[in-house]
């Protein structure tokens, strides 16, 4: 028994602490469930133009982070230690984009332990795993796509990876935020799923390790979509 409680404790740990990595909130820090305006003309536009600022907020930290590495050069540090400082902020740049987003953004398991799943979705608990298993290949993929660009954060490969990110992020609001799973269903094929396959394609032509390291989150997302697609069905809701 001991030793059951100890696993089931250790288990608890590692998803709190991926849940912390991962920004996801738990039920008690998060309000009551809003109630969302109906779908309109004005609020797709909000999605619009939030999705836009964001993809202009990554784009000026690229611009700043790179202006900031070549001061950074100057002082002859380590090459260890330039490794160490780029790889942080390809891992916050990574995981935590959703910050530089104007829309609500909460991370949580609310919407999908509301509605009804088809029988073969995955528990609550394995996204946040799989999420951050994703996020590190992309921060490997892009600081080796980086390299390969002779050092320069504001490439178009990687201008193409913030625009991944941020359409991520919107989907995010659309669906777990704000429950619209009909519109959800359109954005995550035309947002996040194809923008991998693009994003993947891109590294892969600069260099093909980095182009594979991305596939892994094609087919998630392409679970993720038939998933969406069924929640959709299931709960019959916009």
């Amino acid at each position: 028994m001991n030793n059951n409680s100890n696993l089931s404790s250790n288990n608890n740990k590692i998803l709190n602490t991926i849940d912390t990595v991962m920004g996801v909130k738990e039920e008690k820090e998060i309000n009551q469930q809003q109630e969302y305006p109906p779908l309109n003309g004005q609020k797709l536009l909000i999605y619009v133009m939030g999705t836009l600022a964001q993809i202009g907020f990554m784009t000026l930290t690229l611009w700043l982070i790179n202006l900031g590495f070549k001061q950074l050069l100057e002082y002859n540090l380590d090459v260890r230690i330039n490794t160490i400082i780029v790889s942080l902020f390809w891992i916050f740049f990574t995981i935590r984009s959703r910050l530089f987003s104007p829309l609500d953004n909460t991370r949580s398991r609310r919407q999908y332990d509301q509605v009804i799943r088809p029988k073969w979705a995955p528990p609550a608990f394995v996204f946040p795993i799989v999420w951050i298993s994703i996020g590190v290949l992309r921060v490997v993929s892009s600081y080796l796509v980086w390299q390969e660009l002779n050092q320069n954060f504001l490439a178009l490969p990687l201008i193409i990876f913030t625009i991944h990110l941020a359409l991520g992020d919107t989907w995010n609001t659309i669906f777990t935020v704000e429950g619209r799973y009909g519109l959800a269903v359109p954005v995550v094929i035309i947002g996040p799923l194809l923008s991998s396959f693009v994003l993947a394609y891109v590294y892969g032509q600069i260099l093909p390790l980095a182009g594979w390291l991305i596939f892994p989150s094609c087919i998630w997302l392409m679970v993720a979509s038939v998933l969406v697609i069924n929640i959709w069905q299931l709960n019959q809701k916009d």
